[in-house]
Order: C-alpha cells, then structure tokens, then sequence
C-alpha cells in the first residue's frame, strides 16, 4: 500500500505526482483506443476463400494487383484517412453532402502513393449525411475500407427525389475490386413515404379498386460486378425497398450486421443475392417485411451461418426462379445453425410455372423454428396474381436436405409444404430429424406432398408418410442435366 508522508510540502508533491501519471494513463489510454479504431489491423481482413470456419489461408498477394489489402504483417502506417468532412460534408441532415462524398471517394479510390497504403472513406460519428442516388465507381488503386460511425440518410420520400435520378437504387458500388463496409453507424433509408405509394400492394389489402401511380422504389445498397468485398457491424434500416443487393458478386463476406425495417414494409428483402458466388453471411440478424434473405438465378456457393430472422418477413427463400419462362440455375446453398421466428415463412424454394433449370445441392440443417406458418416449403406454383395459367414447364428441384428443423409453426398451415410441378418432380429430397409442434398446443397438421420424392432418414415429427420413392435416373430424363455438371 502507498503510504503518504505526514509532511505537508512532501504530501502535496506526492498528491501531484500521482495525479500526473494518472491523468498521462488516461490521455494514453484514449489515444490507444483511437488508434485501434484508425488501425487497418483491427478491421476484418477481406475473404480470399468463402466456407472456410477457420480463418482464411494465407495468399501471397500479388505484387502488382492494389485492390489485395496488405498483409497484416506489413507495415501498415501508411493508411490514409479521408474524413467526408474535409472534402465539404455537413452533416446536419439537411445539407445535401453528395458531392463531398463523391469528391472523398474519387479521392480514395485514386490514391496510388504506395502498395501498402490503405484509404479508409470516414464517415464520423455524430454527424447526419444526406445523400441522393450515387454510383460509387471502380476499381481503386488501393483496397477501400468506407467507415460509417455517422448516419447516412437519402432525400425524403418519392417528392423530394431529385428528377433525372433513378428511383429504382441509392447507394450503388460498381466495379469494386476490393472493399469493406464497417462501422458502427447507420444507413437509414427513409422508406416510409415509399411505402405509403397507393400502388403499393399493402396499401389496397381488399384489391377492390386498381390503384395506379410511380411505384419504383429504391434498393438501399446495391453492389453491382464487384468482388473481394466485406461486411461488418453497420446496421442498414428502412429500406424504400431491397436493404441491400448483390449482383454479379464474387467473394463477398458479412458478419455481425443488423437490417431491420417493420413487418409490414413491402418488398423489403434484407439481402438479396442474384447471379453471384462465394458469398457468406454469418452472425447477422434481419427484421423486415419480406424475405430475410432471397438467392435469385445464377447464384451459387453460398454460406448461411448463425443468421436469425424475424419477427415478421418471408424468412430464407431460394427464389422466386423461372418467371416469364426463364432459365434459373441455383445450387450449392447451405444454411445452418440459424433461427427463425415469427415469420410467415422458414426455409423456402419458390419457383414459377414454365422457368427451366434447375435448384440443386441444398442443405437446411439445424434451424430452429418459432411461430412459423410455412416452416419447411416448396412451392412450384408460386404466382402474385389469381390469373396464373398452368404451364408444363418448370424448375427442377433436385438433392435438398432438411436436417434438424425443430420448432413450432402456425397452425393455419402445414408445417411441410412439398407441392411440386405436375411434369417435373421434386426428387432426392432428404428429412432427418424433424421436430416441428403446433405453437399453441392444437393437433399436430399433417405435411403436404404432391409429386415429390425423397427418404426419411430418422423419425420425425408430424410423420411424414406423403414422400414418394425416388425414381430411378432413366425416369428423370435430361432434368438431372438442366444446368450442366
């Protein structure tokens, strides 16, 4: 124990001297902790290889291609900072900052002092930054980390949208070869007032009257032929319509992000994957008013880790595939160890009458259910409309796996749905250990099966006793072959 001496002139002295180093500890310790927060090292080093649960073999990066981030062995102080502030942003969430975002990001992108350098586009905390539609363009001599501790917000609704700007997106990310998204901050979509369009379907529950009206609405996020790209903790809300999409992707990793907007805003989806590859989406948590997560056509090698969904949404859908008789091919998804709840649906595969291609390789395993209506579901009939003209056509759905789907469902509907095309079954489906109950104790509801085929590898609950054999190969043609080896 320190023992003061009893001396007055030698207590103060002493009484100065520790309240010195106690005030120099702090001011250390602050400076530290800014440092973490501006050090490359402590953001989440981009994929090199999607599935891995570990961490991602060490690549050598190429001496000469500058959108590989350095490695973290290297001397990393050569990172560049370009807070949105000292290029003329705001921040009061009234001034449009666009051009100070542009005029930042153009100057990120362009950076080329060194191979090792790093630019990191600042969004500051404490700050509002209005933006209008904005195509961000690569690709960049140097990896890009875009830092959101601020709030990014759009003009206000359809009326106050610039005319001659696109409605249908606002942030847009275009050729990126190397990009994370990080932060503590929030991307605020303002959807309300898209919402509340008369055209929209919510708005005209009883369709006794067709209301008419502009009803493009935009996508919060959309990375557009981009590839390498993380994901990490900013939260994304209240989307006009997709929270955040992912076209013609490659090596896209997200972890820990957080998208919500209410159950009842239309067309919502979190995040919506289409003719992309390699794609992770781990430990994240999605609220919204549609599918938590859709994978559109051409879309494959995607991991779906810890992913909770819900209250409200669509839950985790493969689709909607083949409309207006298109060719859809969708294979290699896994979802896994993620929760469901109060959703309209669980783990879906939605295709339209008269698509071709085919849905193959997909694993559903330990997904636990709460208050679902449409827990486990395959529906080749899918339609928005009540005038939808049977067709022989459709989507093969081949090779899915349901393993470890326990829960409860609404008892308003089956807790397995299997209704499969007329022409082109449902083959080598696969259940094991199935625990589904009705949510308020009522009788359990039977599953539903038409056309599908598949085995029943443990005991289940309800039985499922609707399963056709599987059919021999001869039997299934050229479908197996739909969308090559």
């Amino acid at each position: 124990m320190l023992k003061i001496s009893r001396d007055p002139f030698l207590r103060f002295t002493t009484l100065i001297l520790i309240t010195s180093s106690l005030f120099s500890y702090g001011t250390e310790a602050r400076l530290h902790y800014y440092n973490d927060i501006h050090n490359p090292n402590s953001y989440p080093e981009p994929p090199y290889s999607s599935f891995s649960q570990s961490q991602p073999p060490s690549i050598s990066p190429d001496p000469d291609d500058l959108s590989q981030p350095p490695s973290p062995c290297q001397d990393l102080a050569q990172e560049v900072v370009h807070d949105v502030r000292n290029y003329g942003a705001i921040g009061d969430g009234i001034t449009d900052d666009t051009d100070a975002f542009k005029t930042a990001w153009d100057s990120a992108c362009s950076n080329d002092e060194d191979n090792n350098t790093v630019s990191i586009l600042l969004v500051p905390f404490g700050f509002t930054f209005v933006i209008h539609s904005t195509i961000f363009t690569g690709p960049c001599r140097s990896y890009q980390y875009f830092q959101v501790d601020g709030t990014i917000v759009p003009r206000d609704g359809p009326e106050s949208w610039p005319s001659g700007f696109n409605k249908r997106q606002w942030l847009v990310f275009y050729r990126i070869k190397g990009m994370a998204l990080i932060g503590n901050g929030v991307i605020d979509g303002r959807g309300q007032k898209w919402w509340d369009l008369p055209c929209k379907p919510h708005r005209n529950v009883n369709k006794t009257t067709a209301l008419t009206g502009p009803c493009e609405s935009p996508a919060a996020l959309r990375f557009f032929m981009s590839s390498n790209l993380s994901m990490q903790g900013v939260t994304i809300k209240n989307s006009p319509q997709f929270h955040m999409t992912f076209d013609g992707c490659h090596e896209v990793h997200i972890n820990s992000l957080r998208i919500t907007s209410p159950p009842s805003s239309p067309n919502t989806d979190g995040i919506h994957i289409e003719n992309s590859n390699s794609v992770e989406i781990h430990n994240s948590v999605i609220s919204n008013g549609d599918d938590c997560v859709s994978i559109g056509s051409g879309s494959y090698n995607i991991d779906i880790l810890n992913l909770t969904c819900g209250p409200g949404g669509h839950g985790i859908s493969i689709g909607s595939l083949g409309n207006q008789n298109s060719r859809a091919c969708v294979s290699n998804i896994t979802v896994r160890d993620s929760f469901i709840k109060f959703s309209d649906n669980g783990v879906r595969i939605k295709t339209w009458q008269g698509g071709s291609g085919s849905v193959s390789g997909v694993t559903f395993d330990n997904i636990q259910m709460d208050n679902v209506r449409n827990p486990i579901i395959i529906d080749q009939y899918y339609c928005t409309s009540k005038n939808c003209p049977n067709k022989t056509n459709a989507v093969f759905v081949n090779d899915v796996v349901y393993q470890s789907i326990k829960g409860t469902y609404d008892r308003r509907s089956p807790p397995m749905h299997f209704g499969c095309s007329n022409n082109v079954p449902c083959v080598n489906l696969t259940l094991s250990d199935i625990d589904l109950v009705p949510s308020k104790g009522e009788m359990v509801v039977d599953p539903f099966c038409w056309n599908a085929y598949g085995v029943v590898d443990e005991l289940s609950v309800p039985s499922i006793s609707c399963l056709k054999s599987n059919p021999s190969t001869l039997l299934l043609g050229g479908l197996l072959g739909e969308c090559g080896a």
